[in-house]
C-alpha cells in the first residue's frame, strides 16, 4: 500500500525534488558550459574531439545600453571592475570610457579595451617577442621578457597601452598574486601593460571584471568559433547579434581586424538622451587616490571627441 503524506506520495515527492535540483544545476552552470575551460588549460583524454576546442575571444559593447554609469550617479563600473580585479596602477584605466561627439549633436560614451587586434601593430614590432598573440586571439605581454622601450605604444594605434614609469602603487594584497601573462599581477615597474580580456578567467569558464561589473549588461563576450556571446544575463547568437544590430569596429579601416563590436546607440535603453549635458565621474583607486586628471572631451593624446 502505497504511503501517502498530505495526498503526496513519497515517489511523487523524491521526483519533484530530482527535477528541482536539476533546473538549479542547469541555471548554475549555463554560463560555465557556454565559457567552458579552453584547451590550453582544461586537462582531457587524447581523441576527445567534443572538448578538444579552441576559443577566438571577441567583445561586444551595446552602446544603446552605455550611459557611462552617469544614471546611477557612480564612475564607469566596468572600469571600476577592472582595477578592483587586477590592482591596475593608479591613473591606469585598462578599460576607458570616454564622451564622445556625434555628428548630429549630442554625444555617447565609448568604453574601450585593448582592442586584441588579429593584425596587431603592436606585436609586429616588439623587438624582444615580450608581446604575442596566443592561440585564442588574445595579445598579451610578458613582463619578464619586456625591456620597457615602447614600441609597442607608438605603433597601438588604440593607445590601450599603459607604462609603468615608477614602482607602481598598489594595496598589499596585490603581493599575494601569481604572476602570468594571462593575469599580469603585480604591476612590474619599467613593462608595458594593459588589458588582456581577463585571460586567467575566460579560461576557467568565467565573464572578465568589465563584463561582469557592467551594471547595465551593456558589454558582451563572444566566442568566434562557437557564434556565441553573452553579458552574463543574456545568451545571442553572435552573428545575428551583430547584423542585427549594425555593428562596426573602430578604426576598423587600419587593417588591425580589432575584436571589438560596437553597436551604435547613446545610453538610450536607460533613457539617456544624446544631449544630456551630465559627465560621467572619475574613477576611483581606493590605494592612493584617483591620480588621474579627466578632462571632459579631450582624449588623452590631444584630440577633442566632439
Amino acid at each position: 500500500m502505497q504511503r501517502k503524506e498530505k495526498g503526496l506520495s513519497r515517489r511523487d515527492f523524491i521526483k519533484g525534488v530530482g527535477s528541482t535540483v536539476g533546473l538549479i544545476a542547469a541555471s548554475s552552470y549555463a554560463l560555465p558550459r557556454l565559457f567552458g575551460q579552453t584547451q590550453a588549460s582544461e586537462p582531457r583524454a587524447a581523441g576527445d574531439a567534443a572538448q578538444a576546442r579552441t576559443r577566438a575571444w571577441c567583445m561586444v559593447i551595446d552602446l544603446k545600453k552605455c550611459e557611462g554609469c552617469v544614471t546611477i550617479d557612480a564612475p564607469p563600473q566596468c572600469t571600476q571592475a577592472c582595477i578592483a580585479g587586477h590592482f591596475v596602477p593608479k591613473g591606469q584605466q585598462w578599460i576607458q570610457v570616454y564622451e564622445v561627439g556625434m555628428s548630429g549633436g549630442g554625444s555617447y560614451f565609448m568604453p574601450t579595451p585593448c582592442f586584441q587586434c588579429e593584425n596587431p601593430p603592436c606585436v609586429n614590432v616588439c623587438p624582444v617577442a615580450a608581446t604575442y598573440r596566443d592561440d585564442e586571439g588574445i595579445v598579451l605581454i610578458d613582463h619578464r621578457r619586456c625591456i620597457g622601450c615602447r614600441m609597442c605604444m607608438g605603433a597601438c594605434p588604440y593607445h590601450r597601452r599603459f607604462f609603468n614609469w615608477a614602482e607602481p602603487e598598489l594595496p598589499p594584497e596585490a603581493a599575494l598574486a601569481r604572476y602570468s601573462p594571462l593575469y599580469p599581477v603585480p604591476a612590474v615597474k619599467g613593462t608595458v601593460i594593459k588589458c588582456m580580456f581577463c585571460a586567467h578567467m575566460l579560461r576557467d569558464g568565467k565573464l572578465p571584471f568589465c563584463v561582469s561589473g557592467c551594471p547595465m549588461k551593456a558589454l558582451y563576450m563572444g566566442d568566434l568559433n562557437e557564434d556565441v556571446a553573452s553579458n552574463g544575463m543574456e545568451v545571442v547568437q553572435l552573428s545575428k547579434f551583430l547584423d542585427a544590430n549594425n555593428a562596426y569596429r573602430y578604426k576598423d579601416e587600419l587593417g588591425t581586424q580589432p575584436r571589438v563590436w560596437y553597436l551604435p546607440g547613446h545610453g538610450e535603453n536607460f533613457r539617456r538622451h544624446a544631449d544630456d549635458p551630465r559627465p560621467f565621474l572619475k574613477p576611483v583607486w581606493s590605494y592612493g587616490g584617483t591620480g588621474y586628471d579627466y578632462h571632459p572631451g579631450v582624449w588623452p593624446w590631444g584630440e577633442t571627441t566632439k
